[in-house]
């Protein structure tokens, strides 16, 4: 692999699996998935925007989750399918800086949204007098707006960073896409100064999230314990327990992943729990968050005109 550093300014990226008939089955599964995801994510984003119903705090945080989710996929599972199936692996020093940036954005982003919608489920269901003042559409912009501006910042500057360090080893990235810490193997420079930036982002933009949300659910949840309706306190129960669920496996991986020194990592362990956070989260949300709400429902029996049958 050294001549690349001798011929050319591309990476290449070594992908998630070897090159033979198990890995096409296994990418096949992963571009079914994608399709999953890209239509779920899609078709939340089109309800919200077109039934005015759903034009609340809650549903326009979804909105930015599907739209996060579906730029998060979209950013990493084509070009792993275009690489396998092409047999070219190189990515442009570019290319690379591109899909890094729209990845650690999206990464960033969406650890500070799902740490909103989980304070905005905390007030819904521990406050509700007071829901309206405290989640009002101002504040609901707020939070979308930073949670943007924040993970475009951060990203900003750690793809700067590693884009300018300078690689005289092989360019061969052990990775199924431009993951940051995954490059710093590769730089002949002592990189210790940015691996201590990239374990301040991770404790900023996920792990304080992750502790905040899991506070406020477990705040919800035993709020939801003191219902006096048991359908209420079971419904209740059931959707705060497995957004939880679902959060922590987005935030637990990721956070593991970039927390663990470069010693301890290794590049096979991290493609594959990459994998929870880039691919099967991304498909999980539309569905866990959004199209088993009977909300979420009625505006798709109104808008796309399905489960009329069930209609009571």
């Amino acid at each position: 692999m050294d001549k690349w550093n001798q011929t050319s300014d591309d990476f290449i990226l070594l992908g998630l699996f070897p090159p033979n008939q198990a890995g096409q089955l296994v990418l096949v599964v992963i571009i079914f998935i994608f399709c999953l995801a890209s239509m779920g994510n899609l078709a939340m984003i089109h309800l919200i925007c077109v039934d005015i119903q759903l034009h609340t705090p809650m549903y326009l945080l979804l909105s930015q989750l599907s739209l996060m989710d579906l730029i998060y996929i979209s950013s990493t599972v084509p070009n792993m399918a275009f690489n396998f199936f092409s047999g070219q692996k190189r990515i442009s020093l570019l290319g690379c800086g591109v899909q890094s940036f729209f990845f650690l954005t999206m990464a960033c982003s969406e650890g500070l949204l799902l740490a909103s919608m989980a304070y905005d489920r905390f007030m819904a269901i521990c406050h509700p007098l007071h829901y309206p003042v405290r989640m009002n559409r101002w504040m609901c912009a707020k939070m979308i707006i930073g949670s943007w501006t924040l993970g475009s910042i951060n990203s900003l500057a750690h793809t700067v960073y590693a884009l300018h360090l300078p690689y005289c080893r092989s360019r061969a990235i052990n990775h199924f896409f431009c993951d940051v810490p995954a490059m710093l193997p590769l730089a002949c420079v002592d990189t210790w100064v940015y691996e201590y930036m990239v374990f301040v982002s991770t404790i900023l933009f996920l792990l304080l999230p992750f502790l905040g949300i899991t506070a406020s659910y477990g705040r919800v949840l035993f709020a939801v314990f003191h219902m006096r309706s048991k359908e209420g306190r079971k419904k209740a129960f059931t959707t705060c327990s497995t957004h939880l669920t679902v959060v922590t496996l987005y935030y637990a991986p990721f956070v593991y992943t970039y927390l663990r020194p470069r010693g301890l990592r290794s590049p096979a362990e991290d493609k594959i729990l990459a994998v929870f956070y880039t691919i099967l989260t991304p498909m999980l949300n539309p569905f866990i968050y959004s199209l088993r709400n009977r909300e979420v429902l009625g505006a798709m029996e109104r808008v796309f005109g399905v489960f009329s049958s069930k209609k009571k």
